[in-house]
């Protein structure tokens, strides 16, 4: 696994796709949050808190991670190497979770330098140092494990098909839904009780978390997902 997983990163900084998504992560959030003028811009806000960032990030990642993921095993089908990739002595999993974690750490790494965020928003404070840190810390808790969830879903949906652009499309697909989808259908009444249908989107859990409780059933909603997704991955690839 650890064999794949050093793979997968070093293909990653081989080229120019992992210093394009960090690149791209990080000019899109500033331009959106110091920049652009609307409801994201910190400083148009007044308020010295990073609640714009949290609300936007999600929203980019949902496109940003699938464009991580979409060559995982789609390439590998494109090129004719999936089947000799199986005959390894690793199992299927280790197989998944090497891929899985090469894109995971990539997406860490571009979500690290906004950490510098905090510090600048507390100098801007008044006083200087007045932030709700709690919120923050879980808030970043939370992109961590909706950053799994994506990866994960991301991954599954390389195994689909030799196109990376229907991969990338699908996963886009999935990721929306399980974000936006189910909290855009409580808004209708006639699935009677919204509180559980709400439940079941990604939304609630990673506001939840951003309120700065770190609750075990938005952990377990999380891994759960990520979970799912990673052993519908193992399925796919083995039926190949």
């Amino acid at each position: 696994m650890l064999a794949i997983l050093k793979k997968e990163i070093n293909t990653f900084f081989a080229s120019p796709i992992g210093y394009l998504v960090i690149a791209v992560f990080l000019v899109l959030n500033g331009l959106f949050l110091w920049l652009f003028k609307g409801e994201f811009n910190i400083l148009d806000n007044g308020y010295a808190d990073l609640s714009s960032f949290f609300l936007l990030t999600p929203w980019i990642l949902i496109f940003l991670v699938p464009a991580v993921t979409m060559r995982s095993f789609s390439d590998e089908k494109k090129q004719g190497t999936l089947e000799l990739l199986l005959t390894k002595p690793i199992s299927h999993f280790q197989i998944v979770l090497g891929k899985y974690f090469g894109a995971l750490i990539l997406i860490i790494i571009a979500v690290i330098p906004t950490l510098l965020y905090v510090f600048t928003i507390s100098k801007l404070g008044n006083p200087e140092g007045n932030l709700d840190i709690g919120s923050i810390i879980g808030s970043y808790f939370g992109l961590l494990f909706l950053i799994c969830a994506y990866t994960a879903i991301g991954i599954f949906t390389s195994t689909l098909s030799d196109n990376q652009i229907v991969a990338f499309i699908i996963a886009v697909f999935i990721c929306f839904f399980f974000y936006f989808g189910f909290d855009g259908l409580a808004n209708y009444n006639f699935f009677g009780d919204t509180i559980y249908l709400e439940s079941l989107g990604m939304a609630s859990h990673f506001k939840s978390m951003s309120r700065g409780v770190i609750d075990t059933r938005d952990l377990i909603y999380f891994i759960s997902i990520a979970f799912f997704f990673l052993l519908l991955t193992k399925l796919n690839i083995k039926k190949t």
